[in-house]
């Protein structure tokens, strides 16, 4: 396998779970709107998309003040509750290695680098882009594409996208990266649907090959 020159990590289900924050959130807005909670497997199934690209077919002409809402309530808990995933920050050490590294997450930007700086990982980071720092957000290639440009970073196979779900995969291909799995998408139709160029089970597989790859040495094949 050929190293990577540059690793873009999704963050929430990848490096973080953040999920308890984003349940809290929803069901806050939920309760406003008169509308039943979410429990957390449905939270896990059915979030993806950035809030601008879900909340108006959600709540209408009132999405915007669905959206203030929503932030007011992960902002009072985000960081309490938030927690690196298994083999995140050993991964992130051994990515550090093989190139720079940034994160492309569907979080609102704010959000992002606070949660970043919160665990102190934002120095890992050329960049950290969140929703709404781009002119789109994922799946389209516009964050991705940002992201490498304060990575030094031309897009192309030799860049690895890493997130959790179809929608990173498909902005992985859209940026024309290397669009890897990490997990097997259990709540988004498993692997076979994401069709990702290369899969590892869990962040300390992951972490174990990058470990694997930096021993190797940048360009060398094994």
């Amino acid at each position: 396998m050929t190293p990577p020159a540059c690793i873009l990590w999704d963050w929430d289900n990848t490096l973080v779970d953040g999920w308890a924050a984003i349940q809290h959130g929803l069901n806050a807005t939920f309760a406003e709107f008169g509308m039943p909670a979410w429990d957390r497997q449905t939270v896990l199934a059915n979030v993806r998309g950035s809030l601008r690209d879900t909340f108006p077919g959600m709540f209408g002409a009132e999405w915007e003040r669905a959206r203030d809402v929503f932030y007011t309530a992960v902002r009072s808990c985000h960081l309490e509750v938030l927690n690196p995933m298994p083999g995140a920050a050993e991964a992130i050490a051994a990515a550090g290695a093989l190139g720079p590294q940034g994160v492309v997450s569907n979080k609102q930007g704010p959000l992002l680098r606070a949660e970043a700086a919160h665990l102190g990982w934002a120095g890992h980071f050329a960049a950290l882009v969140g929703a709404g720092d781009a002119s789109a957000d994922k799946p389209a290639a516009a964050p991705l594409l940002m992201a490498l440009e304060s990575c030094g970073i031309q897009p192309g196979p030799a860049v690895w996208y890493i997130g959790d779900t179809i929608l990173d995969m498909d902005a992985a291909r859209a940026a024309g990266c290397t669009a890897v799995l990490l997990g097997h998408a259990p709540h988004d139709g498993g692997v076979a649907a994401a069709r990702p160029d290369l899969v590892f089970d869990d962040g300390h597989a992951l972490a174990a090959e990058l470990q694997h790859l930096a021993r190797a040495g940048v360009g060398e094949g094994d």
